[in-house]
């Protein structure tokens, strides 16, 4: 019988020369250390904090956020996947998230935001902690909203700005560097209207799974036909639309006191079912990533 993993955990901190900041991580990864349940951010999580990482060599995930969010809402996802034998990174991108958003919407976040992504992939060859633990080989993401738009310019597409991300309102290119390193993209309601001119995926030829909802009001399904048009090899893509589901539905379920009309993130649409919903999300990406 398979021995279980428990989930080890670690938040550190990444050097983004260019914005010339630091900006926390959170990385969950196979452990045979029994697990405690921790307090991280308003979450309680069962991980085992710090705790030495199983000899052994694992795929390794990232997850990109959506804009002005936290990588805490894929907290579940990522906890399932270390479970099953994953390294799972976390950056929380600098100037586009919950305490600090103020490069929403400009050239310089599109820019970054790729760009953190080679960095944390960098940053574990570096780590004495975990870098004889990943295998640089089999490198993943996951994106959800402008996660998705991360994901998608960081496996070579060429976006281009939106009329007001711009003084003079004039479409530009952004200059991204394609991370060769990453051989499978995971999308979740992605937000993808940077790739709506021609030619702007066709360097983008890796298996992808993208996962959209029926109900999203913030990246409807426009967004997802800006791939599924663009795409040279479409036989690389699967893309699955989940009945009912709003953009918010691919967040972790958020404990009760935190649920309220008010807070848009922790509501789905009328009869939506969150929780059950994220157990098929959890098996649609591990199986994946495992083909």
């Amino acid at each position: 019988m398979k021995k279980e993993n428990f989930v080890g955990y670690r938040k550190v901190d990444i050097i983004d020369d260019n914005l010339n900041v630091t900006f926390p991580m959170f990385v969950m990864y196979p452990t045979d250390t029994h697990e405690k349940e921790e307090k991280i951010g308003p979450y309680s999580i069962n991980v085992a904090k710090e705790a030495k990482p199983k000899d052994a060599v694992y795929p390794l995930v990232l997850i990109s956020h959506g804009s002005g969010r936290t990588p805490l809402v894929y907290r579940t996802l990522a906890h399932h996947l270390a479970r099953n034998g994953f390294i799972v990174a976390m950056p929380e991108h600098p100037f586009n998230n919950l305490n600090d958003n103020h490069l929403e919407n400009t050239i310089k976040l599109l820019e970054s935001r790729p760009r953190n992504i080679t960095q944390t992939i960098d940053w574990f060859y570096d780590d004495i902690f975990l870098k004889d633990c990943v295998d640089f080989d089999a490198i993943s993401i996951i994106g959800h909203s402008m996660g998705g738009y991360t994901a998608i310019a960081a496996a070579g597409g060429i976006p281009t700005t939106l009329p007001w991300e711009t003084d003079d309102q004039i479409s530009r290119i952004i200059n991204v560097d394609a991370e060769e390193r990453i051989k499978k993209v995971i999308l979740l309601a992605p937000a993808l209207g940077w790739f709506r001119n021609k030619g702007a995926v066709d360097k983008v030829n890796l298996p992808i799974l993208m996962i959209s909802g029926e109900k999203d009001e913030i990246t409807p399904s426009f967004h997802a036909e800006f791939l599924l048009n663009g795409l040279k090899n479409t036989g690389k893509i699967v893309h699955k639309s989940i009945e009912n589901a709003g953009h918010f539905s691919f967040l972790s379920p958020f404990p009760e006191v935190m649920k309220n009309p008010s807070f848009p993130p922790s509501q789905d649409p009328s009869g939506f079912n969150r929780n059950l919903f994220h157990q098929e999300l959890k098996s649609d990406v591990l199986n994946f990533l495992l083909r």
